[in-house]
């Protein structure tokens, strides 16, 4: 009796038979196999680099959805100042300020008469 109670209470598993049916694999068998006993860290390392890689592409995701935010915002910042120096040139054109010379009466400014002089200074030399 003692003997069929040691012999049932052992804590290995059964030899896996040399055949390997789909209803196995399904039932679970194979996983109570040494073989995959044996694995289980492989198993554990297989799972966390998968975990791993899908964080990383989940980020890399994310920060290509920014960088295309960043280079939207960036064009249109620089179409603006595109239109902000164009504006800023077109005012500040000499037939422009003439214009706004000529329609102001009161103002003290007025266009110059006679052509600006060019002043030449000798180069000092040692």
């Amino acid at each position: 009796m003692a003997a069929a109670i040691r012999e049932s209470a052992r804590e290995e598993d059964p030899r896996p038979s040399a055949t390997l049916t789909l209803r196995k694999i399904l039932g679970g068998d194979i996983l109570n196999a040494q073989l995959v006993r044996s694995q289980i860290w492989l198993v554990v390392i297989v799972v966390v680099f998968t975990i791993i890689y899908v964080a990383f592409r989940y980020q890399c995701q994310q920060d290509l959805v920014t960088i295309n935010r960043l280079e939207a915002e960036l064009k249109d910042a620089k179409y603006k100042a595109l239109s902000s120096s164009s504006t800023l040139t077109e005012r500040c054109r000499e037939s422009h300020i003439l214009e706004i010379l000529k329609n102001n009466a009161d103002s003290l400014l007025h266009p110059a008469e006679q052509p600006p002089y060019i002043i030449t200074v000798p180069d000092e030399e040692e």
